[in-house]
């Protein structure tokens, strides 16, 4: 008996490895997907957007077979952090994760250490479809995606204002501080290193720079205490007129705008342009909130999917990302009904079914034009992100 389990064993261990889809046949990727559970490690602090997971999950199922599973994060790393191990514990293949919402130093850490499949992201179907020229959806904070991962959508940051007690918008981050300081206790921004209070810090430190250059570079190239000097003079004083007198923080995006609803505050920072009117739409914030963005525009980047190296449902992931950049899942990405986000589309190259599908969307009435948005400013470097949340953590921060 011993014998016969031992040479169980050895015949499981000499099994050849199921080699990885080739993501140019996409008929043998189809085939291969059907049937298979996709893992989705995204972030799970908002309704809304796992509404629309969930919507996903049931389209790709109807079309292909897939089943779709969206593990809840509350901090991506997590996810980085899992794969990582699984590498260093020898698991290459069979990973618990098949896909990350994923982009920035996260996306950067698992390029840089070998943890993602790929490339295949412009072998996708529909990424004939993605508008590679006048949108940032081949490099991620200056990294180049170099096809190991594929975008979803595009945001770029607005701030909420409530008109009933914040009737114009503030041109800058003087503007933000003054009226801060007349106003003491209406602002705050999630605590770092929430994704959205970094990029408040990056923000203000884009606005408050006389030559913002050094931000598209890794940081150790920059001289980090004079280009950063503006803004923690700027944060000094912000930080004892915000809520609570910057002795506690939201957590959440989501919790932040609850402050708003419940009237704590007057004044919040978004990713997503369309958010307000979402809200709105949901019965989330009073419908007297509309949105701004800084006369020197304000940072926009894309948020991607990414695909683990030992991910056991590769091409399950696959057709999870081609189907996120359809036209159906970006029409209803954007409409504020379900979602609010921008496009990674271009609409030249849609036919006339498919371009009708954005001229019936109504953006909402907190929701800017892109003319009104205008370009955005590129993403600073990752390792600025990672740099200013330590150093606010360590000057500012206060216990969760």
């Amino acid at each position: 008996m011993k014998n016969l389990a031992a040479a169980a064993i050895l015949a499981l261990l000499t099994l050849p490895v199921r080699a990885d889809p080739d993501p140019g046949d996409w008929q043998a990727v189809l085939a291969e997907a059907e049937g298979e559970t996709v893992y989705w490690n995204a972030w799970g602090g908002s309704t809304i957007t796992n509404d629309f997971i969930a919507w996903v999950g049931q389209r790709v199922a109807e079309e292909h077979g897939v089943t779709l599973e969206h593990v809840k994060l509350s901090d991506t790393a997590d996810a980085v952090s899992r794969v990582l191990a699984e590498k260093t514990a020898g698991q290459d293949s069979g990973g618990a994760i098949d896909l990350i919402w994923i982009n920035g130093e996260n996306f950067a850490a698992m390029k840089r250490n070998d943890l993602l499949f790929g490339p295949f992201a412009e072998s996708l179907p529909n990424w004939t479809l993605v508008d590679v020229d006048g949108k940032t959806v081949t490099t991620d904070f200056t990294v180049p995606t170099d096809g190991y991962e594929s975008p979803w959508s595009m945001a770029q940051v607005v701030f909420m204002h409530d008109t009933a007690r914040l009737p114009e918008p503030l041109p800058d981050m003087a503007a933000l501080l003054a009226w801060a300081k007349a106003t003491p206790g209406r602002f705050t921004f999630p605590q770092p290193p929430d994704f959205l209070g970094a990029t408040f810090l990056k923000q203000a430190l884009y606005d408050l720079v006389d030559d913002p250059a050094p931000l598209q570079a890794p940081v150790d190239a920059a001289d980090y205490d004079a280009v950063t000097a503006p803004l923690w003079a700027f944060m000094e004083e912000l930080t004892p007129n915000l809520w609570r007198q910057g002795r506690a923080y939201p957590q959440s995006g989501p919790r932040q705008i609850q402050l708003m609803a419940d009237g704590e505050i007057d004044l919040a920072i978004s990713f997503s342009p369309g958010e307000a009117s979402a809200a709105i739409a949901n019965y989330e914030l009073p419908d007297t909130v509309r949105t701004f963005v800084l006369e020197g525009g304000t940072i926009g980047n894309a948020s991607f999917v990414a695909i683990p190296y030992n991910a056991n449902a590769k091409a399950g992931a696959m057709v999870v990302a081609n189907f996120l950049i359809s036209p159906e899942a970006q029409a209803r990405a954007q409409d504020p009904d379900y979602l609010g986000v921008g496009t990674v589309l271009a609409m030249d190259k849609l036919d006339a079914a498919a371009r009708a599908r954005f001229d019936e969307i109504a953006l909402g009435i907190a929701t800017l034009s892109p003319a009104e948005l205008g370009p955005a400013l590129p993403e600073p470097h990752p390792s600025w992100m990672e740099r200013l949340e330590a150093d606010w953590t360590a000057r500012f921060g206060v216990a969760e």
